[in-house]
Order: C-alpha cells, then structure tokens, then sequence
C-alpha cells in the first residue's frame, strides 16, 4: 500500500487516455480523430522515454517504427500458410517488430551512443533514409513494391474479424501501448535508471565522476523507446493498413513530430507526451481543415518560440505553478 502514492501521476494519463477512448465510443465521427491523437500521445512516450530522459535527439527514430512495420508484415505474409497458428501470428509478429526494432537499436547504438550532442544528432539524421535504400536498393523485404497482406490476414482471421482488427482492435492496441509507455516511463523515473538518465541529462561529465554508468543507462533507455516504436509501427500502421511501402514508414517527418509534441508538452516530464500529443494532434487536424500542407510549417517556428521562451513544455509550466500544492503529486 505504501507504493501506491507513487503512481499517482498515472492518474491523469490514464484520465486523459480514458476520455479519448469514452469520446471515441460515444460520439459518431470522432473515432477517426481520437485514434489519431491516440497515435500521436504513444509517439511522444514512446519517443520521450530516451530523448526526454537523456537530452538527446534522435532523428532516426522512425526507423524504429519502420522497422516493427515489417516485423508484422513478414509474420502475417510468411506464417499465413501455417493455418493451425491462427491469431497467434499477430503476436509472433509483435514479438518480431520487437526483435527487430531491438536489434536495430542495438546496431544504431553502438555507433551513435559513442557521440554527444549535435554529432549524436547527426549520426542519426541518416539512419531512416540508409535503412530505407538499403531495403529498396538490396531488395530486401520486397523492396520498393513493398508488401500488401490485406488478403494474408482475411485468410488467417476471416474477413469479418480481419475487419474489426483493422479498423477498431488495432486503436485498443494503441492505446495500451501509449498505457504502458507511460508506466514504464514513471517506473524509470522512480527508479536508479531515472537517477541515473537526470544526472547524465544535467552533466553527463559529471556522472561519470560519481560513479554512473552512463552508457550503461544511454543504453537501457534507447532500447525502451525502440521497442515502443517497433510495437507502434506494428500496430498503427501494419495493422490498421495492412500494407507496407519504405518510402511511408521511413519518413522523417514522423520523427520531427515526435520533437514538437515531446517539446511542446515538457521533455523528461510524464504528462508532457499526453499534452503535446493532444495539443498537436488537434491543431494538426483542424490545420489540414483549414490550411492544408502548411502544418510543419507553421509548427517550426512555434517550436522555436517555445524552446526560447518555454524551454520545459506546457507540462514545465504547470509544475512549477503547482509546486507546494496538492496538484504537484499528480503533475509529474
């Protein structure tokens, strides 16, 4: 009973997971909008859990993403003829994107991790794109005609259920695993490896002549968040299209949005995500209304402006704020 107090921050997390999910149920034509933000609120944990925790940038993230996309692709194509497996290819398939996006992690870091800084950032700028021409280029996977399973998962599921697995079940595994980043993320935080991540985020050199395994925690941290991403990739995008092309999910972009909404939210905070995504998501919705193609471009000088004027977020904001009252416990 004593440790309960310290999952309080969970509380609003999980309220503000419950509402999307209780909107989404509720009212017609929401469940479109609030997948999406559901999307966007496990991207920025997921993401959150290194770059937040370490101050480092990671511009090949979506790699991670890319990655766990093909991990579910090649259980449904390559299982589909093992008809006794049944739905148990769809979690060999996330334990594949696991494996995958795991591994890469570890190839990723064991170059990038050595780095610091703005070369740590442009060791990575590159990964995404390297991945992605080496697939198409070697004919991995493929290549660029990509995989369709659609037909794969009608078989192995029926059409019926293959349809409410991609339009209904696949947002249910989002939002779990936007639930359980967040958990992960506060059991981090309270734990030696959340020390640890805030020392070597305040003074790496420091760290180091306390006794911190730096490396040790860079690593732990890099390959939590890439198991999140390959896990999302799987399911946002594998499940809910059940196609794959490397031109899609290696895009960059996804990876600049995962800053702006760590960013905008509050970095190394666990609320900031949830803000961030909310925050994004919807003005990212209504701008695609309204001025189409112009969102990342109007977003790039507001994240600017609040890396200036607001370095620690919305969630920075609302901590020091509450500090001293009742609120502080459950704003972390």
């Amino acid at each position: 009973m004593k440790q309960i107090p310290k999952y309080f921050p969970l509380i609003p997390v999980f309220a503000a997971y419950a509402i999307m999910f209780l909107v989404a149920e509720n009212m017609e034509g929401m469940w479109q909008l609030m997948s999406m933000l559901l999307f966007y609120c496990a991207l920025g944990q997921a993401f959150n859990v290194f770059m937040g925790m370490t101050g480092y940038v990671d511009f090949g993230y979506v790699a991670f993403l890319g990655v766990g996309t093909y991990g579910m692709a090649l259980s449904i194509t390559r299982l589909v003829q093992y008809e006794f497996l049944g739905a148990w290819i769809i979690v060999i398939g996330f334990g594949l994107a696991m494996v995958m996006s795991t591994l890469l992690s570890m190839a990723v870091g064991a170059v990038a991790l050595r780095l610091r800084g703005a070369y740590f950032a442009i060791a990575t700028i590159g990964v995404n794109e390297g991945f992605r021409f080496l697939i198409e280029g070697a004919r991995i996977w493929n290549g660029s005609e990509g995989m369709i399973f659609t037909a794969d998962l009608n078989k192995v599921l029926g059409r019926d259920t293959a349809a409410a697995l991609c339009t209904y079940w696949a947002d249910i595994m989002v939002l779990v695993i936007a639930a359980l980043a967040a958990f992960v993320t506060l059991v981090y935080m309270r734990s030696k490896i959340g020390y640890a991540l805030t020392a070597l985020r305040e003074d790496e050199d420091a760290a180091k002549v306390m006794g911190i395994n730096v490396t040790k925690y860079k690593i732990i941290a890099f390959i939590t968040s890439a198991c999140f991403a390959g896990l999302l990739g799987a399911t946002a995008w594998a499940l809910k299209t059940p196609y794959v092309f490397p031109p899609e999910v290696f895009e960059i972009h996804y990876t600049i949005e995962a800053i702006i909404i760590v960013m905008l939210g509050g970095a190394g905070t666990l609320l900031g995500p949830v803000v961030g995504g909310l925050v994004y998501g919807i003005s990212k919705y209504y701008l695609s209304i309204f001025l189409p193609g112009f969102q990342l471009l109007i977003f790039a000088p507001v994240i600017l402006v609040i890396i200036v004027l607001f370095p620690e977020g919305i969630v920075g904001m609302m901590k020091a704020k509450t500090k001293g009252t009742g609120m502080a416990r459950f704003i972390v």
